[in-house]
């Protein structure tokens, strides 16, 4: 038969950055959650620089690349994922990556009646007395249904029999708890077995139903009960309890002899989940663990216990298992967002990464205490909740550090502490802030007259401490005149050889016509930072003239 399904999606304003969405389970994979970044107005999505976060072992959630649309990434089972809780409500964040934002969303997880009553055992049996005056009860097995509200079971239905006749009765918590009651006196002799059948309904639409056959075995007279040492029994035990201990023994005296008097002892309104974790011995009474336990799962749980002679009297007590929480889990540090290089003129307090931290664990064991190494321009800042933002605390230099390798740290309160860390690897980007620096304020050069063209006169030498193209030093003459005649029709210096500034001749000079020049160099980086120096050159004479009379 065709199903419809209406999905109801809210969302409610994004005040305060925080969603929050309604979808039921059992959707199928890629269905509509909620329009992201319509209701958080955000227009970044196109550029990748949006995206959602789950610390969740299980990504139940993605966001389109395209349409920023929550979808689902999977189908999601309500009772598998919040098995005891009346709400369901799972979490993400949402981070835009330029606006260094971060927005929580939840999305609750609403019930469908997807599961049918069951009875933990198919075929029940109850022993009664012969002597048992009418209008006696006996509880019945409870039916369990993991869906929620009119979903779960809303009513009990007994068949037929002239002996007996069905109760309910309302709990505390408004759950309905059948009781067998005792209509008319039994008689051992005229029938030994009563075959009943217990149907449990839940409200849905249509109702799905649940059935157990119980077989009522009339015994002979048996007038004690069990009773219990303690009225309850409470123990408190460390979530690290090796598999296999015994937890505590439940005792329970009948007066009664024979097998009236012999007691056995069962688990009672019992969850599927908590029988497997205990282990009830029937002949004892000693409760043993078969699993591990889990204090961030479940702290505390509640065994009924129940005590039967062989008469079919019983009485029941609660147990209390409280869980102790240790220190079994290490900080949780992620680097949410981080950019990996920053410019050395990025002012003080540029956020430079953003980081999230959590603890499992409850108490000073989940109490997380995050630190940066020392020596470094750059301190933590609480953002919220577990977030933290690194900021650089002061001014960078590249030419002293070029790149950082800040470790960050996460320590929890407890006793040995946890810890764990994270390596942010960050590189400084050069400006221009560095002119070239001559090697000499002043150069000086000998040279002889009559000296071809392109013979060297000297090299003068400038550095940048910048990087790249600001390191990069070009030179030059600066212009000057000589008995009316240009300076650079007698010398040149070549712009760019390396690091050095090569001056060479381009004519002979003649020491008769001028004996020393002074030249003006300019060394200019690619960032246009200058620097100068002077350049003496000397005019050495040789014999080149006759005498004349």
């Amino acid at each position: 038969r065709a199903l419809l399904w209406c999905v109801l999606v809210s969302a409610w304003g994004a005040a305060w950055g925080q969603l929050r969405y309604s979808v039921p389970e059992e959707m199928p994979k890629g269905s509509f959650v909620g329009d992201v970044v319509k209701d958080l107005q955000l227009s970044a999505i196109r550029d990748s620089s949006v995206r959602m976060i789950e610390r969740s072992r299980t990504q139940y959630f993605t966001l389109h690349g395209q349409t920023g649309h929550l979808l689902t990434a999977e189908r999601i089972d309500r009772e598998q994922l919040c098995e005891n809780l009346q709400q369901c409500v799972l979490r993400c964040e949402v981070i835009a990556e330029g606006e260094m934002q971060v927005y929580r969303i939840e999305v609750e997880i609403t019930d469908i009646n997807d599961n049918a009553p069951t009875f933990e055992f198919m075929e029940l049996q109850e022993n009664i007395s012969e002597t048992t005056a009418p209008g006696s009860r006996f509880p019945l097995a409870e039916a369990h249904d993991p869906d929620l509200g009119t979903n779960s079971v809303q009513s009990y239905e007994l068949s037929s029999d002239e002996h007996f006749y069905l109760a309910v009765q309302e709990g505390p918590g408004g759950d309905q708890r059948p009781e067998l009651v005792l209509a008319k006196a039994l008689d051992r002799e005229e029938v030994v077995f009563h075959e009943l059948v217990l149907r449990a309904s839940d409200g849905g639409d249509p109702a799905r139903t649940g059935t157990a056959r119980i077989r009522v075995v009339v015994l002979d007279a048996n007038d004690n009960a069990p009773v219990f040492s303690r009225s309850e029994y409470t123990v408190r035990v460390p979530e690290n309890l090796p598999v296999g201990s015994v937890l505590v023994t439940v005792t329970a005296t009948d007066a009664d002899e024979g097998i009236n008097g012999h007691v056995k002892y069962w688990l009672k309104k019992t969850t599927e989940k908590a029988s497997k974790v205990f282990q009830l011995d029937t002949e004892t009474g000693v409760i043993t663990l078969m699993q591990k336990l889990d204090f961030e799962k479940d702290d505390l749980h509640e065994l009924d216990v129940q005590a039967r002679d062989g008469g079919g009297l019983f009485n029941t007590v609660k147990v209390l298992i409280a869980v102790i929480d240790v220190n079994d889990n290490a900080p949780e540090l992620t680097i949410s967002s981080m950019q990996s290089a920053i410019s050395e003129n990025a002012p003080s307090g540029t956020v430079v990464a953003l980081l999230h931290v959590q603890d499992r664990d409850s108490g000073a064991n989940g109490e997380v205490r995050c630190s940066l190494d020392g020596g470094f321009p750059f301190r933590l800042e609480k953002s919220f909740d577990d977030y933290y933002r690194i900021v650089t605390s002061g001014q960078l230099d590249r030419e002293a550090v070029s790149e950082y390798n800040v470790t960050v740290r996460a320590q929890d309160g407890g006793s040995p502490a946890l810890w764990s860390s994270a390596v942010l690897a960050l590189r400084v980007l050069d400006v221009n802030d560095n002119a070239p620096v001559f090697a000499e304020e002043r150069y000086s050069a000998r040279v002889s007259e009559n000296n071809a063209a392109g013979a060297l006169v000297l090299t003068v030498r400038a550095t940048d401490a910048d990087w790249g193209q600001n390191a990069r030093v070009r030179y030059r003459l600066w212009e000057g005149r000589v008995r009316g005649a240009p300076l650079s029709s007698y010398v040149s210096v070549q712009a760019e050889t390396g690091a050095l500034g090569v001056i060479t001749l381009h004519k002979a000079l003649d020491f008769e016509d001028i004996q020393a020049y002074t030249l003006l160099v300019e060394a200019r980086d690619g960032g246009g930072l200058v620097a100068h120096c002077e350049v003496e050159v000397e005019v050495l004479d040789v014999n080149d003239n006759a005498p004349e009379i």
